[in-house]
C-alpha cells in the first residue's frame, strides 16, 4: 500500500504535535496498515472519514470474505485496555474482538464490523438513554480476582490531580471546587459492588449492528462503581444543561441506580471537567450538594 488517506480528524490531531514519536507514528501508518493487511490476509478498504483522533480505523475483508475492521492506534493510555475489555465482554454487549497486535508504538484491532454502523447519536436523546440502558448492564459484569485492568480509584485521583496542577483559572466557586474534587477522589472506594466499566460509552460510541441492533465500541475499560459509567453520556446530552438533576434522576431510574449517587457523580465529573469544558462550571454550582 503506497497511498493512505489520513482522515481529517486524526491529521488534526497529530499536526503540529511537538512529539517526535507521534510524527514517526503517522508518517509510517502506510507501512503499517499494508503489514497488517498481510499479517491477516485482509483487503482493506478507504478509512472512516468519523474514525478517532489517534486512530485510522477502516472496513476490510478477510481470505474468507468476513466484513470486519481494522483499527490502528497510537498506543495511548486510555486505550491500553480496550483489547482485553472486549475479550472479557466477548460480544455480549459490545463488538467483538477477532484479533490483536500490539508493538512499541502501534496497537492494532482486527474487530467485528458494525452494519449498517450508524450511531445511536442519529436517534432522540430519550431513545439514547434506553439503548444505554439496556447496553451497560450487560458490560457490567465482575472480573475475575487476577484481571489486568486499572481501577476506577486510578482514574480518578490522576485526574484530580491534574485538575489540581492546571494553572488555568475555575470558574467555579473555590468551596463548591473543593467539595467536587474531594467526591470525585472519595465516591469510588464507597461503591457496593467492583465491576468491568466501559467509562466512556455515549451515543457516538454506539453502533447499530446487524448480530444485535445496537453494539458498544471503543471502551476505556477500569473496574470500579457501575454508577460512573452513565456520566460520558449525561455529558454529552443537550438536556444536561436544562435540567441536570434530572437527567441524573432518569438514568439512575433506567439503571436501577441509587439516583443520589449518580447525582453526586454528576456533580464531581462536571467540577473536573470544568477547566476543560467551561460551559460545566454553572451545571457544577447547580448540583452541588
Amino acid at each position: 500500500m503506497t497511498e493512505l488517506r489520513i482522515p481529517a480528524l486524526l491529521a488534526s490531531s497529530f499536526a503540529g504535535n511537538p512529539d517526535p514519536q507521534r510524527r514517526r507514528w503517522l508518517a509510517s501508518l502506510p507501512g503499517t496498515v499494508a503489514d497488517l493487511a498481510a499479517r491477516w490476509e485482509l483487503h482493506v478498504g478507504e478509512p472512516f472519514e468519523s474514525g478517532g483522533s489517534v486512530s485510522w480505523v477502516a472496513p476490510a475483508r478477510t481470505a474468507a470474505g468476513e466484513r470486519v475492521v481494522l483499527k490502528v492506534g497510537w498506543p495511548h493510555p486510555e486505550a491500553r485496555y480496550e483489547a482485553a475489555g472486549l475479550r472479557f465482554w466477548d460480544g455480549n454487549g459490545a463488538v467483538r474482538l477477532h484479533a490483536e497486535y500490539q508493538t512499541d508504538d502501534t496497537a492494532a484491532l482486527l474487530l467485528e464490523r458494525c452494519e449498517p454502523g450508524t450511531t445511536l447519536a442519529s436517534r432522540s436523546e430519550p431513545e439514547q438513554d434506553e439503548v444505554l440502558a439496556r447496553t451497560l448492564p450487560r458490560l457490567w459484569r465482575e472480573p475475575p480476582p487476577e484481571h489486568e485492568f486499572p481501577t476506577l480509584q486510578q482514574m480518578c485521583d490522576q485526574w484530580a490531580r491534574e485538575y489540581e496542577e492546571d494553572p488555568a483559572p475555575s470558574g467555579i466557586d473555590p468551596g463548591i471546587e473543593r467539595a467536587g474534587l474531594a467526591l470525585f477522589r472519595a465516591l469510588p472506594a464507597s461503591a457496593d459492588r467492583q465491576v468491568l466499566l466501559a467509562t466512556d460509552l455515549h451515543a457516538l460510541n454506539i453502533l447499530a449492528a446487524q448480530r444485535e441492533p445496537w453494539l458498544a465500541i471503543d471502551p476505556k475499560p477500569h473496574v470500579g462503581d457501575p454508577a460512573y459509567d452513565p456520566l460520558q453520556h449525561m455529558l454529552n446530552c443537550e438536556r444536561l444543561n436544562a435540567d441536570p438533576a434530572g437527567l441524573a434522576r432518569r438514568l439512575a431510574g433506567l439503571l436501577d441506580l441509587d439516583p443520589e449517587r449518580l447525582r453526586l457523580w454528576l456533580f464531581a465529573r462536571c467540577v473536573q471537567a470544568s477547566k476543560g469544558w467551561r460551559d460545566l462550571d454553572d451545571i457544577a454550582t447547580r448540583l452541588a450538594p
